[in-house]
């Protein structure tokens, strides 16, 4: 799949895992056929890192914003923070945001409060957003459900993704009717993940995006190890095999789709 350009829409590159061999890995990318790599940040210092190397590097981009289990702290100086670092160029998308119910990081309330200013940045800059929801679907679509009514032309078609997608059939239809992109990480090489690939069988082929969210969720056959972005041909193998497709036909898509969601150049 080397003749392919490949994205990986979501590699935290800046994580301190990465910090012996980086160059490395972008290299190994390269070779797998994966040109471009998106950096969310999680907080404004990461995201502030996530920026540094995208300018450091032709096929990096980084996305801005703070990670729901990050927004104990979250105030008008941080969104003022992440606001400046959205005008930035390089910068493409606000995130990750969104809500967390797993971990016990940050109460509800405060990552609501967090997640709906930083939807308003996205609004104001015109970005689409990096969504994480871990089980707190039912709160995460409603309240980007609402969140799209208000949407400028220029972000009706491609709102933003739905990051690492693991939720049901129905949450999929509902972030798929209002806009969303779903991507799809390493689980959905996983032997027991049946449920997951019955979902993102379903999912249409212009919505479908796929991302490794390295260093964690390594695919099989490397499970257990730090992922990287060089992985991203198993899952873009796994998930052409659901649609009745070649990887490389499903490679294309995904970097269209990746493209036209992020306003990249092909």
């Amino acid at each position: 799949m080397t003749e392919i350009h490949l994205i990986d829409t979501h590699c935290h590159l800046n994580f301190h895992s990465y910090d012996e061999d980086r160059d490395a890995v972008i290299e190994r990318a390269n070779a797998a056929g994966v040109r471009t790599i998106i950096i969310p940040g999680i907080d404004p210092a990461t995201s502030r890192e996530a920026l540094d190397l995208a300018k450091q590097h032709s096929g990096i981009y980084a996305a801005v914003g703070v990670h729901p289990n990050d927004t104990v702290d979250f105030n008008s100086a941080t969104l003022t923070d992440i606001a400046q670092l959205a005008h930035q160029a390089k910068v493409i998308a606000i995130g990750e945001i969104g809500l967390d119910y797993y971990w016990d990081k940050s109460p509800k309330a405060q990552q609501q409060m967090a997640f709906e200013q930083q939807l308003t940045l996205a609004t104001q800059r015109e970005l689409p957003v990096i969504i994480h929801n871990r089980e707190a679907s039912e709160d995460t679509v409603r309240t980007l459900e609402q969140w799209v009514q208000s949407l400028p032309d220029s972000l009706k078609t491609r709102p933003g993704v739905m990051h690492s997608f693991s939720g049901t059939q129905d949450i999929a239809e509902r972030a798929l009717a209002i806009g969303f992109y779903l991507g799809f990480t390493g689980p959905i090489t996983f032997n027991k993940a049946d449920e997951l690939r019955a979902v993102a069988a379903a999912v249409p082929l212009d919505r479908i995006l796929v991302e490794t969210d390295g260093p964690f969720l390594t695919p099989h056959p490397y499970r257990g190890k730090r992922n990287e972005s060089a992985y991203i041909p198993y899952i873009v193998e796994r998930i052409a095999a659901l649609h009745n497709l070649t990887p490389s036909e499903m490679g294309q898509i995904t970097t269209e789709n990746a493209q036209r969601l992020f306003q990249l150049d092909s």
